[in-house]
């Protein structure tokens, strides 16, 4: 990040944050924790006309201090102090532009067409990229949407829909936050979906500074305690404090401008951080995600929601907000009522699936509050290596002889006894009847989501590139598919 950079950014004062929060929490404490009757006041008179900031990131998970990690996130930790923080968050999908792609279009990936990443070959059809949301944000309430940074939804940018793309030379935050920055000193248009999006904390890091000592850093379970791991995690340290700044200016600016008081901001990510067992797995440490909101009424006052909410409840979550009729292809819920005090929950169960990564790994998960039931398609009973990225664990783990472990085509995990997902119970007779409920959870939704699954084996598009699942790092020789 060039000093010059720093500079220009590092001075931003933060008394416009505070003024936000001081205004937002008193409103928001009475709105949101009143039943019933407390709909009006939950939304603002402006509600048509807020201004929406999508700010995310690339392989954070709930890696960030709000969630309570040693990890240097300051500006992250702030915005969850000024707003709400849902602890229970998960993806559709622990892969890059499938994940995204169904938080913006409001379907889980088998339903939106994005089967596979898009740096790949992979992409939605043409009514995929109809139901993005800035479609029908600009169709229903007049908005104005800017993508400026990293997207992974689409080969050509001005296919997705956005009003204006900005031209960066690059997607990682040294070369994002300074047009993110400028939009936001422009006056620009109201109201306005702006996407700020990020390559960090995608592989390969920043390596670890003089404050990242890998002597004094802790690697995340279930992974090992070793030298290789806790300098992948010094490194992930520096590259989610990069990440961080960039946050904290884009906001900085936001509340510089005075638009932040009528500003709804999403900050979240797409999966879990890049290391065996996370990204692109259906354990919750690949499900698993940040989300943060803060905006007026109930988005306010450092509030955090324990209901189990999904990526595709955001679209629906939006409509409600903005009063717009919600489209009917949507398949996720409103978690307004859960944020007016109406009810805990507006999910009896989440569901996420993978299907291509660097290899075809195609897998369906469903979660509740308490089990969570993982089914493999294909036979396969070992890991697929390419589907995780290269790093320093990986390599400790493929030493160790990852590619020889056992993966069981069903599981079973009980979430509160075995928060980790290590003690498979699918053949324990004692959880023979939890079992079956939740492969009938699953069958049920695979069937009223038409997933291809059932009807055997997910092609590849023309075009689409993929490694085979016996090779060792998604780097190693693809197969194009004719």
């Amino acid at each position: 990040m060039d000093k010059k950079g720093d500079q220009k950014f590092s001075r931003r004062s933060v008394t416009g944050r505070r003024a936000f929060l001081k205004a937002s929490v008193a409103g928001a404490v009475g709105a949101a924790m009143a039943p019933g009757g407390a709909h009006s006041a939950s939304l603002p008179a402006t509600a048509r006309r807020l201004n929406i900031l999508y700010i995310h990131s690339h392989d954070t998970g709930r890696m960030t201090s709000p969630y309570g990690y040693a990890v240097p996130t300051p500006n992250l930790q702030r915005l969850a102090e000024e707003g709400i923080l849902f602890r229970q968050a998960y993806n559709a999908a622990p892969t890059c532009s499938p994940s995204r792609a169904s938080l913006l279009t409001g379907e889980c990936p088998h339903s939106n067409g994005m089967l596979g990443l898009v740096n790949r070959g992979f992409e939605m059809p043409p009514e995929g990229y109809e139901h993005h949301i800035v479609r029908t944000l600009r169709r229903e309430a007049g908005y104005h949407s800017t993508l400026i940074g990293l997207q992974h939804i689409a080969r050509d940018p001005r296919t997705i829909g956005y009003d204006h793309v900005q031209a960066v030379p690059g997607n990682r935050v040294a070369e994002v936050t300074p047009h993110a920055v400028r939009f936001l000193e422009s006056h620009p248009q109201q109201p306005f979906w702006l996407t700020v999006g990020f390559f960090e904390t995608h592989r390969p890091y920043h390596k670890a500074a003089p404050a990242d000592d890998s002597r004094y850093v802790r690697p995340p379970e279930p992974v090992p305690d070793v030298p290789a791991s806790r300098q992948d995690m010094a490194d992930f340290h520096a590259t989610v404090r990069t990440l961080d700044w960039g946050v904290g200016e884009v906001l900085a600016a936001l509340e510089a401008a005075g638009l932040a008081e009528n500003t709804l901001v999403i900050s979240t990510t797409d999966h879990g951080i890049a290391w065996p067992t996370m990204k692109c797995n259906l354990y919750d440490a690949g499900m698993g995600v940040h989300l943060v909101m803060r905006g007026p009424g109930v988005f306010a006052g450092g509030r955090v929601c324990e209901a189990m909410v999904s990526h595709l409840d955001i679209y629906p979550t939006l409509c409600e907000l903005l009063q717009i009729k919600p489209p009917t292809w949507l398949q996720g819920r409103s978690f307004m009522p859960v944020l007016r005090g109406e009810t805990e929950e507006i999910n009896d169960a989440i569901f996420s699936e993978v299907n291509y990564h660097a290899s075809y790994e195609p897998k369906r998960a469903v979660r509740t509050k308490r089990w969570k039931y993982i089914r493999h398609y294909g036979g396969r009973t070992h890991p697929v290596l390419p589907n995780c990225d290269d790093g320093l664990t990986k390599s400790y783990w493929v030493k160790n002889g990852w590619a020889n472990q056992e993966v069981a085509l069903e599981a079973l995990y009980d979430l509160v006894f075995d928060p980790n997902e290590r003690n498979n119970l699918a053949n324990d007779p004692a959880h023979r009847s939890t079992l079956d409920e939740m492969r009938r959870r699953m069958d049920d939704w695979m069937r009223s989501t038409s997933d291809p699954l059932l009807r055997g084996p997910v092609p590849a598009p023309h075009g689409a590139r993929y490694n085979n699942p016996d090779q060792i790092s998604p780097g190693d020789p693809a197969t194009t598919v004719p």
